[in-house]
């Protein structure tokens, strides 16, 4: 009996003992983050890994997303005769709600399992170990360049996404469809605000960012030294970052726009 009841508490203390070593790593990490401030170059390097190399797939997603809220969007406006207001339909959902979360969730996907499979591999491989006997920090040295690139990357990809779907949303709307370009930029113009869309978005894609990153990089750190231990840490990190993207989306819309 009292062997059961162990194997049904375990999974709870060992869920315990990451979350508490998780928060070590994390206030590691923001320690040495001045570190990686001093040879900034390394995170501009790593800035070019997880943004630049990610332009791609945001760009071609937000434009095609961009589109379909547009075909959508017009096929709803149109049964209320307010067809004119597709610029505006598609600027909000795409600034308030769209471009940060699906240009999380792509982040996620694409740079962030490619940041802990990198990490893993080099805990495999024991270059974290050669590191540390070098009296290098791997934290400061690998980690926290990582960790901050990802930061700065995510808002502008979030950025890009939406600018790029309120472009489809245009392709759509105005050139195949045919609705009046002056009243999409114009209603555009009109009802999207700097303060509660625009930045509100860009806050989204900061908080994102931050957690996507420490998420990635902290399961590859902690991941076991085997190519099945590297391979089960990659998958976590984009399921576990997802579920946090749309946890945090639901928090941040509460406080954000709970006032409308």
């Amino acid at each position: 009996m009292a062997n059961r009841i162990s194997r049904l508490g375990n999974p709870f203390v060992d869920a315990l003992i990451k979350l508490g070593f998780g928060a070590r790593f994390l206030c590691a990490l923001l320690w040495h983050s001045g570190t990686a401030f001093r040879r900034f170059s390394l995170i501009i390097r790593e800035v070019f890994f997880t943004g630049v190399l990610s332009l791609v797939i945001i760009l071609v997603s937000g434009l095609f997303v961009g589109m379909v809220l547009g075909l959508q969007g017009y096929d709803t406006l149109q049964r209320y005769g307010a067809s004119e207001a597709l610029g505006v339909m598609v600027a909000l959902s795409l600034l308030r709600e769209l471009g940060p979360v699906v240009a999380g969730l792509l982040f996620a996907s694409r740079a962030g399992s490619a940041i802990t499979a990198e990490i893993g591999l080099m805990k495999a491989t024991e270059q974290l170990a050669a590191m540390e006997i070098m009296a290098v920090n791997p934290i400061a040295r690998v980690v926290a360049p990582r960790f901050w690139a990802g930061v700065f990357s995510m808002p502008v990809l979030a950025l890009l996404f939406s600018t790029m779907g309120i472009l489809g949303g245009y392709v759509v709307g105005v050139l195949w469809i045919g609705v009046d370009a002056g009243s999409f930029w114009s209603q555009m113009q009109a009802q999207v605000d700097l303060r509660l869309d625009v930045l509100n978005g860009l806050i989204k894609s900061v908080v994102f960012g931050a957690a996507v990153s420490v998420i990635a990089v902290f399961e590859g750190y902690d991941a076991p030294a085997t190519a099945e231990g590297v391979s089960g840490a990659t998958t976590r990190t984009v399921v576990t970052s997802s579920l946090a993207i749309l946890g945090l989306d639901f928090v941040l819309t509460a406080f954000m726009f709970r006032g409308i």
